[in-house]
Order: structure tokens, then C-alpha cells, then sequence
């Protein structure tokens, strides 16, 4: 008897930059669907201004991110694809198409999503497409909830593919939609910006290396270290 196909699972995002908020989603969807979750920082996508760091930053801000959490992986597909075709807007559906010719149309795959992106799926390419090929993980986000009215398209999108079961995601290749519960986490990657631009707190947001790599690398206006200063130390160092 063959082998059940493992399910694999991508989180993608411009993480620009990545937070604790991602962390805590990356980590509750490894945990609730027992699988590694794969990072993935886009290109400059489409629907949504250009990141404001560049693509090797957010890239090494989320490898530093996920030191010592087993399970999260960075994926840089989307960035590797962007670099052989310039000037060509990265899409969603150009992923799900990659992961199909390399893992087969059998193969279980799912894409972690917030709230705020399902209630936008609608506006991306080829969302049929995409909700057919592909199972989506979604994730609350602050002001985003799933209980809240979904705008129609996006509501006529998901109808009758909901599951309770993480399990379920296993048994097709895709089209089906799970609501992922994890702790909400207030910041997001914007307000984080404005933070750091305006100098206002903001450290304990972001894990700490990443909060280190920012200041050491002047990322989002937080500006170089000064002559004798040094980057923000552990809590109790």
C-alpha cells in the first residue's frame, strides 16, 4: 500500500518585517496541522505597495526570525523566481502552479493566510484558481475576524469548503478552508513601521534579532548605531 502524500504547507507574506504576531501564526499553524510551515517573503506583489525593505533584508530578518523554533523553514522561491524575471509582478497563482510541477497534482498543499487577505482574495489572480488548487489556512487577524460579514465574491469563493479538521486537508489535494485560532497579536507590520520612524517604542515587537538587524542595518528610518551604542540586548543582559 502506498504511502498517504505528506501535506505541505507555505506562509507567504512581504514580512516587511517580520514580527512576533507572524511567528505566533507560523507556530500555531505547525502545531495544528503537524507539519513544517514554510516561509515564503514575496516579491513586490501586486495588489499592495512595495515593502520597505529590500528582499535580502526581509529574507534574512525572517532566517534569523526562526532560530530555534523546529518546524519553520524559509522558502525563496518567489524572490529566486523574481530575480530571473524582472519587472514581472509576483503572483500567487505563479506559486501554486511552481509547488504543482514540483510536488505533483496529488499532493495535499495549503496556503496560510491572514483574515484581512481572504477578505481580498477576490482581487488576486486567478482566485478561482486558487481556491480550487490549493487548501487555505486562515488565520485571525486584529480587525479581521472571521466572524465578521465577508464581502460577497470572497463569501462566494469559500462557501461549502469550510472543515473543522485540520485532518481533512490531508485527504484531497486542495479546496478546502480552515480557520486557524491562535493568540491575536495587536501590532502589525505597518504600525511597527510608523514606530520605528516616529522612535517610538518598538523592540518588544519584533523577535530580537530581527530588532537587532534593523538597527544595525538603519532598516525603516531606524537610522545606523551611533559611535559607542550597541543594538537592544536580551531582556536581563
Amino acid at each position: 500500500m502506498a504511502l498517504p502524500i505528506p501535506l505541505r504547507a507555505f506562509y507567504g507574506g512581504t514580512f516587511d518585517p517580520v514580527h512576533n504576531g507572524h511567528i505566533a501564526i507560523a507556530l500555531a499553524a505547525r502545531d495544528a496541522l503537524g507539519t513544517t510551515i514554510w516561509m515564503m517573503p514575496a516579491a513586490d506583489p501586486p495588489h499592495r505597495a512595495a515593502p520597505g525593505a529590500g528582499a535580502e533584508d526581509r529574507a534574512a530578518m525572517l532566517e534569523l526570525a526562526i532560530q530555534g523554533h523546529a518546524g519553520l523553514r524559509v522558502d525563496r522561491r518567489e524572490l529566486d523566481r523574481a530575480s530571473r524575471t524582472a519587472d514581472t509582478p509576483s503572483y500567487t497563482i505563479d506559486t501554486l502552479r511552481e509547488l504543482r510541477a514540483k510536488h505533483g497534482e496529488q499532493a495535499p498543499l495549503a496556503f496560510l493566510i491572514g483574515a484581512d487577505s481572504l477578505h481580498g482574495l477576490a482581487g488576486w489572480k486567478e482566485p478561482e484558481a486558487l481556491i480550487a488548487g490549493a487548501h487555505w489556512v486562515v488565520a485571525e487577524r486584529p480587525g479581521s475576524a472571521l466572524d465578521e460579514h465577508l464581502p460577497p465574491e470572497a463569501a462566494r469563493l469559500v462557501g461549502g469548503r469550510w472543515t473543522l479538521s485540520a485532518a481533512a486537508l490531508r485527504d484531497c489535494p486542495g479546496g478546502k478552508v480552515l480557520r486557524l485560532r491562535q493568540p491575536l497579536h495587536e501590532a502589525s507590520a505597518t504600525q511597527i513601521r510608523r514606530r520605528i520612524a516616529a522612535g517610538e517604542t518598538w523592540h518588544h515587537l519584533l523577535p530580537l534579532a530581527v530588532s537587532r538587524y534593523i538597527v544595525e542595518h538603519g532598516l525603516y528610518g531606524a537610522g545606523p548605531l551611533a559611535p559607542g551604542h550597541r543594538a537592544p540586548a536580551a531582556p536581563g543582559v
